[in-house]
């Protein structure tokens, strides 16, 4: 499958101020197959070592004992029986079980910068390691902060999904955004088919290959059902304490009630009676650090650039993957294929999917909430300019833009709706259809939007 990350590694591989780069992401989002099974095998055929530090004992060990970069290239080249230049690119997965080898990353820069270095694995592990040493505690810990370069990579987003799905629609679909214009009603009616969908899949890649290869929407139900669980058990892995677990997973569990309730902002009381948001900081904390969880903040009244969290502290979670979300709903599948689905879906939804779109772009998630419960979804800064969007699930209107007007300049306001494209210039109100979200996404976190 085609991932558009691939253009991320292939702008790092270019560049003269290449460092080692580490791969951020969460747990089975693809970053193995991109790094090794599309990007080494394009552009470093038969001339790259990938190194897993699950299996292969001997370099773990060794690597544990030292963090000198001429010692490890030397050993792994008389181990593999290659040789290492700056033709060939080095893979390090699974680092989690070796992170020493992070620390020799600093190395790797200083000394051997012309060799190619990619690390990557359950970096979550990495980066509470990271955390804990910064507050005195733990093994000591080394992260080469300056001589890295770092990306994230996150589960499939919609443009993906379709680039892979549907090429010949996908194309249809991205040259109508550039050129600002609406589908046909035929063509728009099929585009926003693949969108609901992509809200049963989601974007883990072995729900969406199962799904392409097979058309089978149920398949590719089963392969979430499984990736939910070993996110799950995974949260033993990592946490601290017995209650830790427990917290972290019921926090997880219960993304769409916090979402489905009257007001979205997060409630502990929800997942525990009289709990505290304190009681579950180490959970938030832990979950949107290991990118499954997306946290957008509460802005009020009058907003300033930059954008900055509420003094409230006010905040509402998203899953990271619209295809968990959905099967965490309990909805059955068949709601999402059926003619009565913009009934019978609830505007939370389209709103967990946006904000994973605007995520995986590289845009920060805020919203605004005014006074009489008026709100609007996202609240997007790009280029220095203001962009309120509201999220409907049908062609409704935006009741709460004039009181946000009243606080606030502006651009334009933005609804993503099921509607088809469209601008009215009396009200500086631009309709985008869902099929546009990532396109729009990455325009914003590029402040190259225009309209």
């Amino acid at each position: 499958m085609e991932r558009i990350a691939t253009q991320k590694l292939v702008k790092w591989n270019s560049s003269k101020r290449r460092k080692p780069l580490i791969v951020w992401g969460a747990r089975q989002v693809g970053k193995t197959y991109l790094i090794k099974d599309i990007f080494a095998e394009t552009y470093y055929k038969n001339n790259y070592i990938y190194i897993d530090f699950k299996i292969e004992d001997e370099i773990n060990e060794f690597c544990k004992g030292t963090a000198n970069a001429e010692k490890i290239i030397e050993y792994i080249s008389l181990l593999k029986g290659k040789r290492i230049s700056e033709k060939t690119l080095l893979i390090f997965d699974e680092v989690q079980e070796c992170p020493n080898i992070i620390s020799a990353l600093k190395y790797f820069c200083q000394d051997f910068r012309d060799i190619p270095v990619i690390a990557t694995g359950s970096m979550v592990r990495i980066k509470i390691q990271r955390e804990t040493n910064k507050r005195g505690g733990g093994e000591k810990f080394l992260f080469p902060v300056g001589k890295i370069d770092q990306i994230t990579i996150y589960p499939m987003t919609f443009d993906e999904f379709l680039m892979n799905s549907n090429r010949v629609l996908y194309d249809k679909v991205r040259s109508a955004y550039k050129s600002r214009i609406p589908l046909d009603a035929g063509i728009h009616a099929l585009a926003m088919d693949q969108v609901y969908k992509y809200l049963l899949v989601g974007g883990m890649p072995e729900a969406v290959d199962a799904f392409i290869e097979g058309g089978d929407l149920f398949e590719a139900r089963e392969i979430l059902k499984s990736l939910y669980d070993n996110y799950l058990s995974d949260m033993e892995l990592y946490q601290a304490s017995r209650e830790a677990i427990l917290r972290s997973r019921a926090l997880f569990s219960n993304i769409y009630r916090e979402l489905n309730k009257e007001s979205k902002n997060f409630s502990p009381g929800l997942i525990e009676e009289k709990s505290k948001t304190r009681d579950f900081a180490t959970s938030i904390e832990w979950l949107t650090m290991a990118h499954i969880v997306n946290r957008s903040y509460q802005l009020k009244e009058h907003i300033t650039l930059p954008l900055m969290k509420d003094e409230d502290g006010c905040f509402r979670l998203f899953l990271g993957d619209i295809g968990m979300f959905s099967y965490q709903s309990g909805i059955n599948s068949s709601s999402f294929v059926s003619s009565d689905r913009e009934n019978t879906l609830s505007g939370i939804f389209f709103e967990n999917y946006v904000a994973a779109e605007l995520i995986a772009k590289g845009n920060p998630l805020f919203y605004w909430r005014g006074k009489s419960s008026c709100e609007l979804e996202f609240i997007i800064e790009s280029g220095n300019r203001l962009f309120p969007i509201d999220v409907k699930k049908g062609r409704g209107v935006l009741n709460s833009l004039e009181k946000f007007s009243h606080h606030n300049k502006y651009e334009c306001a933005i609804k993503i709706s099921s509607g088809n494209y469209g601008y009215d210039e009396s009200k500086k109100l631009l309709t985008l259809p869902f099929y546009f979200a990532s396109f729009v996404a990455e325009d914003m976190a590029e402040g190259a939007f225009s309209y």
